[in-house]
């Protein structure tokens, strides 16, 4: 794998933290994996459908910060895998962040993020 992908996954890692993709469900559907999990900061695991049904919530409150993205990077685990870790901070809230992105069929998806609470 090339530097190319590592470059393409840190982008979506980007684009799915912004207001307008986390609004388009159709998008979101083909960002995140049919076999997607997430890990809370609370630790609680979340499937993509649970997921799908949160960010609609969030689009449609007009009071959610956007998300900011920190000292965003990735590595290649092995071909056609890529770990990507950053930062967040949503208003006062911080988190260290990891998902793992797989190339699929249809492109990149992430199947698996976790969010650890930043004190």
């Amino acid at each position: 794998m090339d530097e190319s992908a590592l470059a393409t996954v840190l982008e979506l890692e980007r684009e799915l933290q912004s207001p307008a993709t986390r609004a388009d469900e159709h998008r979101l559907r083909q960002l995140l994996a049919p076999d997607f999990l997430e890990v809370g900061a609370s630790g609680r695991q979340w499937d993509r459908e649970t997921t799908l049904a949160l960010l609609r919530e969030q689009s449609e409150d007009e009071e959610t910060p956007p998300i900011g993205i920190h000292d965003l990077r990735g590595r290649i685990l092995t071909p056609g895998v890529v770990q990507v870790s950053w930062d967040s901070s949503t208003g006062a809230l911080r988190a260290r962040r990891t998902s793992i992105w797989c190339e699929r069929g249809s492109g990149w998806q992430q199947v698996h993020h976790q969010g650890t609470p930043i004190p």
